[in-house]
């Protein structure tokens, strides 16, 4: 995606002076800049031609050997512009559907160095795309619809029909001189292609739940519908399709393949389902198998069936034989990233389900991973300290890491909290954990691997993000705002002021006098803290393109890990009227962010890390510094 200023720096005129506006430095130019990618994420996507399977991983496809089922292998693999969604393989090409930057065209010629040759961007969120006769069908979310593409330059997309299908196009499937398209809330749909300059809708059938996926196989559509499982419908009258069987007992249907008298289903609560179909109006589940994460779709052909498993990547399923489906094999793709530290030249990344990620940011354009290490949930936070990292792990409480060699750490202790750790900072031989439910718990560190809780405070909402300064602890404490810990005494904290605040608070970073709290939807709200014992907000930046998720702040910089709308850089110089100095809308959402050495870090959730420029060396649209306010005038009234 590209880098968005929200328009020219407004300032409000006070009574008694009027700011020449001429010489007021306007909005920065390319702040904050790309400068480095990571692309890597969960799988979503798979598709499978003759020996080689295609997967998605956050932003890259990847070309697998899976000749032998048990051990799939790395090819090659091509960064694109933007989320694979769905992939389809015709021929010597791959075409894939990218979100928000629609259908790109890769030829796998050489598997070993796939390239992108041609690209269309469609209207909507390109979701899934099939290709027969010379075009390609882009399921293309809620305002896309049907996108008719043709293919005949590869190099050169071009778009020659469309149909708004009323629903969300989830996924399409071609049949003879029609096409298929799960519609999300409004079930089938039936297109008639014949003409493809022209698609005209001929049939529907509004199934229960909400359609996700869909195949065609012997004049019958099997439908993957969501909460209401798998629907079997007859398309043999295309303008009149019809129900004939269902099964129930599935959790959340998001993918469904047939080989065979077998449908397979992609359940996203960790489950394969084998399902007979020999008898269409009475399916039967016989089978299911434990993926390890959400599986998301699914091919099949032979026996066999490759499912995209989100964070458990590429799963290869053993499923010739009636309620047996056996798992043979998998790929680990890169998983969820959701928290970031940076220490000197290092990046530490908490990825899900349950990892540090370690990168050499040496050359910040081009994170390298160097180490990966399992831990025993996901980090949600990392804190360092010394030589030891200090992870918030979500059900296994506070985790510890040896990290005398930094470049490889290694699991050294842990100790349980009653709920979720999902916030930890550390100050002297303390560890400070905001536990969620169970609100701030105090662990002494001092002997890193004998870890003993010595004191709590059960805040009243539920515990997010902490920070520590001058023995106090300030904790976002959800839905209610910020609260201040005496901490003083470790074996007996106490709250000692709270501030209530909008939306939800979850993370919090400290600059002087003030906290600055990420609140999400709500924007990040300041803090005045001189007084701890009377917090109150002093300013605020809460525009509608808003959900901040981490927060940090150096010097009169705010960084903000914008969720959905990527990083947020503020100016807060001025503590009561926090001002954006320039965005970023990354391809995936912002969770974690971090800074060091002049780099900005940010973990994608779904499209592993980001890195930026620090934006405190940027000029101004007419030449001034950021924040140089020297030749600033003003005129009394």
């Amino acid at each position: 995606m590209s880098c968005c200023l929200r328009g020219r720096v407004v300032w409000a005129l006070s009574i008694g002076a009027i700011f020449v506006l001429s010489s007021i430095p306007a909005a920065a130019q390319g702040c904050p800049e790309l400068i480095g990618l990571w692309p890597y994420g969960p799988a979503e996507a798979v598709a499978v031609s003759g020996d080689r399977a295609y997967v998605g991983s956050g932003t890259v496809l990847l070309v697998l050997d899976v000749s032998t089922p048990a051990s799939p292998q790395l090819l090659g693999e091509v960064v694109l512009s933007d989320i694979v969604k769905g992939v389809t393989v015709a021929g010597d090409h791959a075409f894939v559907a990218t979100g928000y930057s629609g259908l790109r065209v890769v030829s796998v010629v050489n598997p070993a160095t796939p390239v992108e040759l041609g690209f269309i961007d469609t209207p909507g969120y390109a979701v899934d795309v099939a290709v027969g006769s010379g075009h390609a069908y882009v399921a293309d979310g809620s305002s896309g619809g049907l996108r008719v593409i043709s293919i005949a330059n590869p190099a050169s997309p071009t778009e020659v029909g469309f149909l708004d299908t009323g629903g969300y196009a989830f996924s399409v499937a071609l049949g003879t001189n029609h096409a298929y398209v799960a519609d999300g809330p409004d079930g089938l749909r039936v297109i008639a292609v014949a003409n493809p300059a022209a698609p005209t809708e001929v049939g529907f059938i509004d199934t229960p739940g909400n359609a996700k996926d869909v195949v065609i196989s012997g004049g019958l559509a099997y439908v993957a519908d969501g909460p209401s499982g798998l629907r079997v419908i007859s398309v043999s009258n295309p303008a009149m399709p019809s129900e004939l069987g269902s099964v129930d007992a599935l959790f959340d249907a998001q993918g469904v393949a047939v080989d065979g008298s077998f449908a397979f289903v992609a359940d996203s609560y960790g489950s394969f389902r084998q399902v007979d179909v020999s008898n269409p109006s009475a399916p039967t589940l016989v089978g299911s198998a434990d993926t390890g994460s959400s599986a998301e779709a699914v091919v099949a052909a032979g026996g066999l069936a490759w499912v995209a498993d989100d964070y458990g990547g590429l799963v290869v399923v053993d499923a010739s034989v009636s309620g047996a489906p056996t798992i043979v094999g998998s790929y680990q793709t890169a998983g969820y990233s959701g928290s970031v530290t940076m220490v000197a030249d290092l990046a530490f990344v908490g990825v899900g389900p349950g990892a540090v990620r370690v990168f050499d940011m040496t050359t910040p354009s081009a994170p390298a991973e160097i180490h990966h290490l399992a831990t025993l949930d996901y980090p949600s936070e990392i804190a360092v300290s010394g030589w030891h990292g200090y992870l918030a792990a979500i059900d296994a409480g506070l985790e510890v890491l040896d990290m005398s060699v930094p470049t490889a750490p290694v699991h050294l202790s842990s100790v349980a909290t009653p709920a979720n750790a999902r916030g930890v900072a550390v100050a002297g031989n303390l560890a400070y954990v905001a536990a969620d439910s169970s609100g701030l718990r105090l662990v002494d560190i001092s002997v890193p691997s004998a870890l003993s809780e010595i004191g709590f405070v059960d805040t009243p909402g539920a515990a997010y993000g902490v920070a520590v300064t001058g023995g106090h602890a300030y904790v976002a404490d959800y839905g209610e705002g910020l609260r201040v810990i005496d901490v003083s005494v470790p074996g007996s904290p106490s709250e000692v002021g709270f501030v209530t605040l909008p939306g939800q608070a979850v993370a919090v970073a400290l600059a002087g006098d003030h906290a600055y709290v990420a609140a999400r939807n709500s924007g990040v709200r300041v803090i005045d803290i001189s007084v701890p014992s009377a917090p109150s907000e002093v300013g605020s930046y809460d525009p509608p393109a808003m959900s901040a998720e981490d927060i940090v702040v150096v010097g009169s910089h705010a960084y903000v890990a914008n969720g959905g709308y990527g990083l947020l850089v503020l100016a807060v110089g001025t503590p009561s009227a926090p001002m954006e100095i320039g965005s970023f809308d990354t391809q995936g959402i912002a969770q974690g962010v971090s800074l060091a050495g002049g780099s900005v870090v940010v973990a994608l959730y779904n499209v592993g890390l980001a890195v930026f420029d620090d934006c405190r060396d940027v000029v101004f649209e007419d030449g001034f510094e950021a924040f140089d306010t020297t030749v600033w005038s003003a005129t009394q009234l």
